[in-house]
Order: C-alpha cells, then sequence, then structure tokens
C-alpha cells in the first residue's frame, strides 16, 4: 500500500509571513492539529503544530497578531511523496518521533499529509502495526547515567 491510498489530499497551509494568529485560527476553524509552511511555489519551508502555538509563542509571550510563523514553525520537516510505501512512511515517523508527514511532489510542493490518525482509521493498516508506530514515536530515549 502507498501513501496516496490513505493520506488526506486536502491540505491547507501557510505562508512564513502568515501570523502565529492566523495560523492558530485556520487550525480551529479546520480542526487540525499541524499546518504546513510553504514558500510562494507551495514548496514546504516548516511545519507548525498547535503545540509549537502554545509553546514557543504564546508561553513565550510574543505578540500573536504580529509574529510570523517562521519565527515558530519547525525548519528541517520531514516528507514523503504518494509513492512511497505505508511501511516506510511509518518508519519516517518513528524515526523522527512524528505524526504528521507532509506529502510532496516531485518538485517539493505540497499535495497532501498523512497522519499517524490516517494510518488508524485505513482498515488494511493492522492496529498492531499502527499501535507499534505510535509506540515508537512516543518512546524516549533512555540515558546512560553517569
Amino acid at each position: 500500500m502507498k501513501v496516496k491510498d490513505c493520506m488526506c489530499n486536502n491540505v491547507y497551509y501557510v505562508t512564513p509571513n502568515s501570523t502565529v494568529k492566523d495560523c492558530a485560527k485556520l487550525m480551529c476553524d479546520n480542526h487540525i492539529g499541524c499546518i504546513p509552511v510553504c514558500d510562494t511555489l507551495e514548496n514546504v519551508v516548516g511545519l507548525v503544530t498547535d503545540r509549537d502555538v502554545i509553546l514557543r509563542a504564546i508561553s513565550c509571550d510574543k505578540d500573536v497578531n504580529s509574529t510570523p510563523i517562521s519565527d515558530i514553525m519547525t525548519c528541517k520537516v520531514c516528507c514523503c511523496n504518494s509513492d512511497t510505501d505505508i511501511k516506510e512512511a511509518e518508519n519516517l515517523m518513528c524515526q523522527n518521533q512524528i505524526r504528521r508527514l507532509p506529502v510532496v511532489d516531485n518538485q517539493n510542493k505540497i499535495i497532501g499529509i498523512i497522519t499517524l490518525g490516517d494510518l488508524a482509521k485505513n482498515n488494511n493498516i493492522s492496529n498492531e502495526s499502527v499501535s507499534n508506530t505510535l509506540e515508537n514515536i512516543c518512546k524516549c530515549e533512555e540515558k546512560n547515567a553517569e
């Protein structure tokens, strides 16, 4: 099975100059917790989660009306393409401890997003596989006590 078989094609995005407030409103209005940040060519340049809004903006007393989303976005974004195998997408989520992967075409243009929830809703993906992926996403590295 490929990512294109269970990804969300209706993806919203913001630009780096969008304000934190505009991004948060888009999340609220569409009941989503993550929004890709794209340049004018719709190339993915960042990613913002609802958690980023809280921890990197609100808790830091940033003015959400004027702070650009580029100030709080994650810049190093892990993406996949629509022909990526689902198992590979799950591995990317596990390795990078992320629950959402923007889906891009060969020019890095945003075409969709796949989430852990999309995997869980798909009848062709076992509950055990989704559980293992979630467990690996949430796994903390053990630290050696010295």
